[in-house]
This record gives C-alpha cells, structure tokens and sequence, in this order.
C-alpha cells in the first residue's frame, strides 16, 4: 500500500471528480492520503475530508497565499488546533523566497506556525524555495520536537541531511522525475531508507511527460518507480519505506478497514 503525503484534495481542480480521482489511485495501490490546509477559509474543507477513513489531515497557512492571510490566522490556527484533536500536523507552512516582496510577512507567520507546532507537539509540514539552509537554521534554533516534513524536497545531499538531523523527512515528487533534476538525483541516491516519504502535491507539481495537466494522487507509482530505479531497490521495497516513514511521522496507525489506512490521534 502507498501513502501520498502530500496532496491537495480539497482544492477546486478535484471538485468535478473527486471520487473518480480517489478511486484510479486506489487501482494502483494508493490506500491512504495526508491533505495539508493553505488557508483559513479552506480549512474547513479540509477537515470535512479528513472524516474519511483514507485520509488525514493538516491545518496551516502557507507562504504563497499571503494575499489570502488575514490578521488573527494564526490566533484562529491555534484554536483550530486545540479543537480539532484529529489534525495529524500542522501545515502547510513555510518559506517561498521567489516572492520577496512578502518574504518578511512570510518569516513572521511561518514563526508564528513554528512555534505552535513546537508547543503542541505537532510534526511540521513545510514548504521551503530557494531558502533550504535559512529554514533548516531557523528549525535548528527551535529545535521542534515531533520533526516533519520538508515538502516538495530539490536540494542538495547536504542540506537534504541537515534536515535528516534535525528529525525532518524530506518528501520526493514530481521534480524527482525530470533528467535536469541531477543534484536531486544526487540526493535521492544517499538517502536513508527511513528518510523520505513519496508525494504528489495534487494538483500541482506534475510529473516529467504530463506538463500543463492536472496532478493526481495516482501517479505517485510513477514517482516511486523512479525512486527505486536512482536507488537499485525494488519498487516495492521503496513503496514499503515511504508508507512506514509517513506512518511514523504523522502518527498513522496500520488499522486496515478494507482498503483503508486509520489515522490515530496523537495526543
């Protein structure tokens, strides 16, 4: 069974056919789903998905909506949190320094995040572009007790393992799958067995050979394939990784209701 760890199954692109997307992924051995919240007003949402036995979720506000942030978000966060035990973490947070002109605004709230993360115990899902070694920093000075994921991952080997020490996963998806990707390759290669998990960040991020279309959770065994094929492992040996290293990070619980993988709630 696979897990896609990161997934916008709330988003709009799915609402025409959102079951028919749940169910090609499910043909192709996607059993589970872990679906970040972006903003206040798609929280909701969001929550409403995670009644299903095959998915959980996250609660944040992520760095390339600061247009959609408001004053009081991260106060409305934390009480979210306090009053919905069934979040697995909190994200999707972080850092996109190709928008400079907000990246002030992006550093107080992805604190602000960091910092209810670190008091609630909750793993931190984090976006981070061109800003690999200032985030890792930051995280190092907080020194976050449930770690997380670091989404979306094309850095080097080096800054892949200064995330790894800090109890930070890294999440491979559709960058791993195009040739000029060679120093995420590079990456990927020397990661240990334990220290990634598979992703699709549907509907966006999509893979080599499906440029301009809309992601989906099914095409992660296409990312695995390439996983497995830059490591020599067999695609099942790496789809069996990634589903025991998200399962260890966002507190998932191996039980089965059919197809089904339960989240449990960590605190």
């Amino acid at each position: 069974m696979l897990i896609d760890a990161h997934c916008h199954l709330d988003f709009p692109d799915f609402d025409a056919d959102r079951e028919a997307v749940l169910e090609r992924a499910r043909a192709t051995g996607v059993g589970h789903y872990v679906v970040p919240g972006t903003t206040r007003a798609r929280w909701p949402g969001v929550l409403a998905l995670g009644a299903r036995a095959d998915v959980s979720v996250c609660l944040g506000l992520h760095p390339c909506f600061m247009d959609e942030h408001g004053e009081g978000d991260a106060e409305a966060l934390a009480s979210m949190l306090d009053e919905h035990p069934e979040v697995q973490a909190l994200g999707e947070c972080g850092i996109d320094a190709r928008f400079e002109e907000t990246l002030d605004d992006q550093w107080a709230l992805f604190n602000a995040q960091l910092r209810l993360a670190k008091s609630r115990q909750l793993p931190a899902v984090i976006h981070c572009v061109h800003a690999n070694d200032q985030v890792s920093k930051r995280l190092r000075q907080l020194d976050l007790p449930a770690g997380g994921l670091i989404h979306a991952f094309a850095g080097s080997p080096d800054q892949a393992w200064k995330f790894l020490d800090l109890g930070f996963v890294v999440g491979l998806g559709g960058a791993v799958t195009y040739e000029r990707a060679q120093r995420l390759w590079r990456a990927v290669k020397r990661l240990p067995e334990d220290g990634f998990v598979l992703e699709t960040d549907s509907p966006d991020m999509p893979l080599c050979g499906y440029q301009g279309q809309r992601n989906e959770p099914a095409r992660i065994t296409e990312v695995c394939r390439v996983v497995a094929k830059l490591r020599g492992e067999s695609e099942g040996q790496v789809a069996a990784n990634s589903t025991a290293t998200a399962k260890r990070v966002f507190g998932l619980d191996y039980a089965l209701s059919g197809n089904c993988l339960r989240s449990v709630i960590r605190r």
